[in-house]
């Protein structure tokens, strides 16, 4: 439980920012994701092509997908893990279809996870949407 209390609080002095107004893919689709604490919009983890997109230390960069776990609604995989240099990525997501969202679908939770070797770890609260072309 100490670990945990620990790792919530670098999650409030993660240098993990917005990433600004993000649009529609050009294909498949994608999850649109804020930080449940501060309704900022901090991730879209998009299916094709596989990548999260982050903004970390002011600067926006594109992960790419590295494994995936569990069943996939609309493309998105329950589990998945990014990478790129040093920085790895992962996000646990519930995706809920509902008759009253058509091309897309709502993100209720999930657990975004931010490691860097030598450097700290976050653990971000998220939901959102999912949109598609």
């Amino acid at each position: 439980m100490m670990t945990l209390a620990f790792l919530l609080l670098q999650a409030a002095t993660q240098p993990l920012g917005p990433i600004g107004r993000q649009a529609l893919p050009a294909k498949g689709c994608a999850a649109y994701l804020w930080s449940t604490g501060d309704r900022q919009l901090v991730a879209l983890a998009g299916a094709d092509p596989a990548q999260l997109r982050l903004s970390i230390d002011g600067k926006t960069i594109d992960l790419a997908r590295a494994s995936q776990e569990g069943d996939a609604t609309l493309g998105l995989p329950s589990r998945q893990q990014f990478r790129r240099d040093a920085i790895t990525a992962t996000l646990d997501l519930t995706v809920e279809v509902t008759p009253n969202l058509q091309r897309g679908a709502r993100v209720p939770e999930g657990l975004l996870t931010i490691e860097r070797p030598g450097q700290d770890v976050a653990l971000v609260p998220v939901a959102g949407l999912v949109g598609c072309a």
